[in-house]
């Protein structure tokens, strides 16, 4: 019996409505895929930056995603001259940021909010043999400069001019930060011509120095003081700033024993601005990422009940203002 030409079509027929059927199916399934990707993408929240804020910014994650569990945060150290690198080549979304922002950087595009204040402060081991004489007498800014930038003093009895001393080991910061940076503005200069052993990193440094009878660095407060005993740090000591300079530590200089009074001592403008500044956020212009709009938004206002907690100085409500201004 002959075949139509109809009947032999069929299973071709039905071979091109399984193919086309699969393609619909794969071409949905990446649809799907990547609707998924993209919305992860948009709930998730990425820093890189400043060590001075790292603290902060891992207390504030963690309280905000109690709030708003389905947003992600992705967060590295690395110095505030990465965070800004990152922030403005758009690997992160906010770069953590603890100097002031120079006018070429913003011609760069930079865009900012504050957040906190904090402060750069001179360490020592609490093993050093000087101890007792640099608490009662502290060191001048130009005593500071001497040992930092013009290299003039090298040696412990030099400073404290006594007959016999031991030579200091000096140490910097090797990464581009702001902690560095706002120590050198203090001293009249900048990052590169402060003299030392390079160390990576605040925790690196401020590790150096405790375990270095002869060392002497420089910190943020973060990193000398622990936050939930209120004390130094086992093993960190502070050189007191002689503000005045009459070679002694007056009663209304010597804030050092507790982080509660350092951080009071800053928030009233007795602890000099450098080495204390403000600490801020980041972006290539203004975020678009509605998730990252929202956190910002969050720090500025619910998130400030947590500044002081981890151990940093609020800023002002006027400036809160400012800055949420630019959120609009």
């Amino acid at each position: 019996m002959p075949v139509s030409e109809s009947y032999l079509c069929l299973p071709a027929n039905k071979c091109n409505m399984r193919k086309i059927f699969t393609s619909f199916l794969l071409i949905m399934v990446l649809l799907f895929s990547a609707c998924l990707s993209q919305k992860k993408k948009d709930r998730t929240i990425t820093l890189s930056g400043a060590f001075a804020l790292y603290p902060l910014a891992i207390k504030w994650t963690e309280e905000y995603k109690k709030e708003h569990p389905e947003i992600r945060f992705n967060i590295t150290g690395g110095g505030a001259g990465k965070g800004l690198a990152d922030a403005l080549s758009g690997v992160v979304d906010l770069g953590m940021f603890s100097r002031e922002i120079t006018q070429e950087e913003k011609d760069k595009g930079t865009w900012w909010i504050g957040l906190t204040i904090d402060a750069v402060i001179p360490s020592v081991s609490q093993q050093n043999p000087y101890l007792s004489q640099l608490k009662k007498r502290g060191l001048t800014r130009e005593e500071f400069k001497g040992i930092y930038i013009d290299g003039s003093i090298k040696n412990w009895g030099e400073l404290l001019k006594i007959p016999e001393g031991n030579d200091m080991v000096i140490y910097t910061r090797s990464d581009a930060c702001g902690a560095a940076e706002t120590f050198a503005q203090y001293l009249g200069g900048k990052q590169e011509e402060l003299l030392g052993i390079g160390i990576f990193g605040d925790p690196g440094l401020a590790e150096a120095v405790l375990k270095d009878p002869l060392g002497i660095g420089f910190n943020n407060t973060i990193y000398v003081y622990d936050v939930n005993t209120g004390k130094k740090r086992p093993g960190s000591e502070v050189i007191p700033i002689d503000i005045n300079g009459n070679g002694v530590i007056d009663r209304e200089e010597n804030f050092y024993d507790t982080f509660e009074e350092v951080l009071t001592a800053i928030a009233s403008g007795i602890y000099p601005s450098p080495p204390a500044r403000e600490l801020y956020f980041v972006a290539n212009g203004k975020p678009q990422k509605q998730a990252v709009l929202d956190f910002l938004r969050w720090t500025l206002t619910e998130g400030q009940k947590y500044v002081a907690e981890a151990g940093y100085v609020p800023i002002s409500q006027e400036k809160i203002e400012d800055y949420l201004e630019k959120l609009k």
